[in-house]
């Protein structure tokens, strides 16, 4: 391995040092008989060039291809005048600084990306909520819309206060970014099986909060990586990698449905 290579991507001596050491323990335990133990509580991953977990870097950066491609043939597709306009396009953006950071962390793992990992992870998922309910009411009621989104804004702020400034809570972080992946889950169902008689593309946006709800299991299955490069956390973001491209599609279904029922009423 290029050392000059390794020093520029953030990999100090120690570093390189404590993972041979690891490889040495997990031969050991090997050689022994025994099971892989975690270190620092992760499976021990081999290194490909300076990437540190290469799955998930791989899955993470193609998720952020997948959001900026849907990204641009939304923009491409929908005028701006649709008024879901600038609410989808923050959410994409939100989306692909969390899916960046996703591939810097696993690229290398410091205290200072993972928890940048961790936060706009959370940030996606409260402005998903946000994006509900000004599709939901906020349409109607901008002043709702405006009031649920500034107590999101300072929900947001106390999370990452709350874990900033003290030990890292991995258990209350897990359990808040469920409550919310819930919430939002809950939310878009209800809305979606309300309307789906004159909304039939709404089956999309019902299919992927389900799966993301459902694939998010694959964080509870606990098995040593595959080739120590696959593990259960890189399946889980391999496989949302299409459920991106087909929330942007009803996205923009949802946005020029808007565009033609606003046209209808004015023509009324």
């Amino acid at each position: 391995m290029n050392n000059a290579l390794l020093v520029n991507s953030g990999w100090i001596c120690l570093d390189d040092c404590r993972y041979h050491c690891m490889w040495d323990t997990v031969s050991l335990y090997l050689k022994e008989g025994y099971a892989v133990p975690q270190f620092h509580g992760k499976w021990p991953f081999s290194r490909f060039l300076f990437f540190q977990e290469p799955a998930s870097a791989l899955a993470s950066f193609l998720n952020g291809v997948a959001n900026l491609m849907m990204l641009r043939r939304y923009r491409s597709s929908v005028p701006t005048s649709c008024p879901m306009y600038q609410t989808c396009l923050n959410f994409a953006i939100v989306s692909i600084n969390a899916w960046f950071w996703s591939t810097i962390f696993h690229t290398r793992d410091t205290a200072i990306t993972e928890k940048m990992d961790y936060f706009c992870a959370s940030a996606v998922i409260l402005h998903s909520t946000y994006l509900c309910c000004v599709r939901t009411l906020g349409l109607r009621y901008p002043s709702v819309a405006s009031a649920f989104g500034a107590l999101l804004v300072l929900l947001f702020a106390c999370h990452v206060s709350y874990l900033t400034l003290g030990r890292f809570d991995y258990s209350y972080n897990m359990l808040a970014n469920a409550s919310f992946g819930m919430v939002n889950l809950v939310w878009w169902l209800v809305w979606c099986l309300r309307r789906h008689s004159h909304q039939p593309y709404l089956w999309k946006c019902v299919l992927v909060v389900v799966l993301l709800q459902s694939l998010a299991l694959l964080e509870l299955l606990d098995f040593p990586p595959v080739f120590w490069v696959l593990d259960a956390h890189a399946l889980w973001h391999f496989s949302t990698i299409p459920l991106n491209i087909l929330f942007y599609s009803f996205l923009k279904d949802d946005s020029l449905y808007l565009l033609k029922v606003n046209s209808v009423h004015k023509l009324d």
